[in-house]
């Protein structure tokens, strides 16, 4: 009988936590844009030109991020990686001089593409109250999943996959 209700009572703590987070994720994303994704034009820190309306025909995840997050460091291998299988743009909003940002992607082993907006012009666009944010985009650019704070590897996968079934 202890066994069952040691059981119940992690099930219980588990939904709580849940609860929880869940709750701090709809919180930090009330004022993130919704609907069509607003465009990002620019240069990549390579120099590359950058369209997001160009990468339209497929998920796309647009992840905003800064050096002098802890967080946004404990996701940086887990983007490189989905860089490798979807579209991503990820967004520096950072003060930081672009080269010490190719510094930093450098000491961390990722070679993801970045778009540097140390003004929050982009971010501002996008309504983006925390870093890390993760918007997922569908092949037609619309804003289908928001999320801000640590997401697994495997959440935003299955959120892209998710956004390309109507592809």
């Amino acid at each position: 009988m202890k066994k069952k209700r040691r059981w119940l009572r992690w099930t219980v703590d588990l939904a709580v936590i849940a609860l929880i987070f869940t709750a701090v994720n709809a919180w930090n994303s009330r004022d993130a844009s919704q609907g069509m994704a607003p465009d990002i034009n620019g240069e990549l820190l390579d120099g590359t030109p950058v369209s997001l309306e160009k990468m339209r025909g497929k998920p796309v995840l647009v992840h905003f991020w800064a050096t002098w997050c802890a967080i946004c460091g404990l996701e940086q291998a887990t983007i490189d990686a989905i860089a490798k299988d979807y579209s991503v743009l990820t967004v520096a909003i950072d003060d930081a001089l672009p080269g010490r940002i190719l510094i930093y992607m450098k000491e961390k082993g990722v070679r993801y593409p970045v778009i540097h907006d140390p003004d929050y012009l982009i971010a501002g666009r996008y309504g983006v109250r925390g870093v890390p944010s993760s918007f997922i985009l569908d092949a037609q650019g619309n804003i289908r999943f928001v999320e801000t704070g640590y997401t697994s590897g495997p959440g935003l996968r299955l959120r892209l996959w998710w956004a390309g079934r109507d592809a």
